[in-house]
């Protein structure tokens, strides 16, 4: 009751300031000290950009495998085969941008800028390290991988050059994640969303054209796709480095933080090594389940892939409230105010709980129709709608885990929630999805039971470790 006046109070002086004001101050990024002043308006300012950016990421997810699905299913089957291998290089993006918001946002709150400079530069040289040597990987495995996971002849005929495309263009995504986490550190939302807005609405125009050839264009099938989704990425990082360069910006990289700093490349190697170790345990559990739903075949694998991707159109402006909470948590403890860092995350998952319940209702009452609108097959139609169904059934859960997850990664304690990870989907969420679906015979049913019970148990179990309050010590 308390959490929901002090939410509601935070809404009420958002909108003494004028709602549209507010949202105006947001999308244009002007400059604020988000250690000081209400709450509540803090987190709108900076949750505003971070919910759009997500948004339209998850406009491409659907899109994207709306007109994928036209192709058949063995061409869906291919996205959710090489996504379920992406997992690794987003783990590695993800990890990164955990570290360097970190340490990026704890020096904003410290009001060291040339600190936060250099860390922005570090962790943009691991990364494109890291992801040179698993791009070139990936490009000449990309066939025997698919294989290994499970892709049928015909999958393999049709996805192989999808795979080889969306492993080469690794690198891209990347830098995104890394500059983005930069901006997102020192309190400037707005230029990450333009940078994924850019992206994500070329890929968007772009993805149709080369996928059935409309114009000038060649007609590359599922393919196309990947090719759509790399250069559009790639035009992204591009314009993301040009305003890390810009001066004037409120991170100001210039020549002389181009060169290695070993110190801070080691703090930030160690915040984005547990970060990545952490989103590996997470984001490779996917690849367990995917394995184990291509045991039923294409049309359930093709269920499962349009059912997630619904999942991810949901989930991802939640990120964008758990990654404010994460910035407002990392300035908060660098100006050495830990209650205020704590209120925070509260807030935050008030506000998470409100979206994501709304959208999980609908999902839950609408979910045939809206899976019809992505296949025409009547047995992934089935498939697609119970995963909807059932995973959306668990959305109150996810809102308070998301945000507690990240606020953890904001702290700059990114052990805690890989060891919370590794529990709940390793040791719980894998073996509970195989028994349930094979043992037990619930076929992919018990898969997406699997998904929905290991959720909730991260919400519950990251819940009790955050009020034990120990992130608050977390030295970066």
């Amino acid at each position: 009751m308390a959490e929901s006046s002090s939410g509601i109070a935070g809404v009420a002086r958002a909108g003494q300031h004028g709602f549209w004001s507010t949202v105006r101050e947001a999308l244009r990024g002007s400059e604020q000290d988000y250690t000081q002043g209400p709450i509540g308006r803090a987190i709108f300012l900076l949750a505003i950009p971070m919910v759009l950016e997500m948004a339209l990421e998850s406009v491409f997810a659907v899109t994207d495998v709306f007109f994928v699905g036209r192709l058949g299913a063995d061409a869906v089957a291919t996205i959710g085969l090489t996504e379920s291998m992406l997992t690794l290089i987003y783990a590695l993006a993800m990890g990164l941008g955990m570290g360097t918001t970190a340490v990026v946002a704890r020096r904003i709150g410290e009001k060291d800028r040339e600190g936060a400079a250099h860390a922005a530069v570090q962790a943009l040289l691991l990364g494109i390290a890291g992801a040179a040597l698993l791009g070139g990987a990936g490009v000449l495995l990309a066939p025997r991988l698919l294989e290994l996971m499970g892709a049928s002849p015909s999958v393999l005929k049709v996805g192989a050059g999808y795979t080889r495309v969306m492993l080469g263009g690794e690198a891209t995504i990347v830098v995104i994640f890394v500059v983005n986490a930069v901006f997102r550190g020192a309190g400037d939302a707005a230029i990450a969303m333009r940078v994924l807005w850019l992206a994500n609405a070329i890929n968007i125009v772009l993805g149709p054209c080369f996928i059935f050839g409309l114009g000038p264009f060649p007609r590359l099938g599922v393919t196309g796709a990947a090719v759509a989704t790399t250069i559009g990425r790639g035009i992204g990082a591009l314009y993301a480095v040009s305003r890390l360069l810009r001066s004037g910006s409120r991170i100001a990289v210039s020549r002389r933080h181009l060169g290695l700093d070993l110190p801070v490349m080691r703090t930030v190697a160690r915040l984005s090594g547990s970060g990545a170790l952490q989103s590996i345990v997470g984001m490779a559990s996917w690849i367990g389940l995917v394995r184990i739903v291509a045991t039923f075949g294409s049309q359930a694998l093709a269920g499962y892939t349009i059912g997630i991707r619904m999942i991810v159109f949901a989930l991802l402006p939640s990120w964008g409230m758990s990654n404010a909470a994460a910035t407002m948590v990392g300035q908060a403890l660098g100006a050495r105010d830990p209650d205020r860092a704590e209120k925070s995350v509260w807030r935050a998952c008030l506000y998470n709980l409100v979206f994501l319940c709304g959208i999980g209702l609908l999902f839950v009452v609408l979910a045939r129709p809206i899976v019809s609108a992505f296949t025409s097959d009547p047995v992934v139609l089935v498939y697609a709608t119970e995963c909807l169904r059932i995973i959306a059934a668990g959305f109150a859960f996810y809102a308070y885990g998301m945000v507690l997850s990240q606020s953890f990664n904001g702290a700059g304690d990114t052990r805690t929630p890989t060891w919370l990870n590794l529990i709940v989907f390793w040791l719980w969420e894998i073996p509970l999805a195989w028994a349930l679906a094979v043992p037990l015979g619930m076929g992919p049913r018990g898969i997406f039971l699997a998904v929905a019970i290991s959720f909730s148990t991260l919400a519950v179990l990251a819940g009790a470790v955050f009020r034990r309050g120990r992130w608050k010590t977390t030295v970066v």
